[in-house]
């Protein structure tokens, strides 16, 4: 299923703040575009992972996941999210450290946990 439009929602963990986006990416430039419109919007996030799932030229779905130097591999967990729901399209997820280290472990479960509710809020899951 390929996302329709763009919907957007925020967390907070350990007063770390994760700003999710999911939205319709037919290509690697609208990737970027897309990475680039977060970077100048969230402008304190050092941290801007996601993951993404395109139609190929051949029609195969080809996919991406990109951590951004964040510990805990949150853009294969968030990849893992949109296989198991079969959607085509970006989800991005900034965050602004909040002074308290999660872990890597609880670094991943926190971009999971702000993929699944922009999914949520776009009423997939």
């Amino acid at each position: 299923m390929r996302v329709a439009s763009r919907h957007e929602a925020k967390i907070t963990v350990e007063r770390s703040r994760f700003f999710a986006v999911l939205a319709p990416a037919e290509d690697e430039a609208a990737i970027k575009k897309l990475l680039n419109q977060r970077r100048r919007k969230v402008k304190k996030a050092v941290h801007h992972c996601w993951a993404a799932r395109i139609a190929g030229a051949d029609g195969r779905v080809v996919e991406f996941a990109r951590d951004d130097g964040e510990v805990g591999r949150p853009g294969h967990k968030m990849l893992a999210l949109l296989q198991r729901h079969e959607l085509e399209g970006v989800v991005l997820v900034s965050r602004i450290f909040g002074g308290v280290k999660l872990g890597p472990a609880g670094v991943g479960r926190a971009f999971k946990q702000a993929a699944e509710a922009v999914l949520a809020e776009a009423g997939i899951g």
